[in-house]
């Protein structure tokens, strides 16, 4: 086998940022688009760490 280094987990930032911007819609009284914002920018942040992590 190979000596590959370990792939790095981008999928932390998107449970983070989902409960993040759960907490900041629910004081703005918008939990859904904070939901979905945070959902969101999670998920591009992911997609980013996975792109850097193909490269290596």
């Amino acid at each position: 086998m190979a000596d590959t280094p370990p792939s790095a987990a981008g999928g932390i930032l998107i449970a983070i940022c989902t409960i993040g911007g759960t907490i900041v819609g629910l004081t703005q009284g918008q939990v859904t688009i904070g939901f979905v914002a945070g959902l969101v920018i999670g998920s591009l942040g992911a997609v980013a760490i996975w792109l850097r992590d193909r490269r290596r």
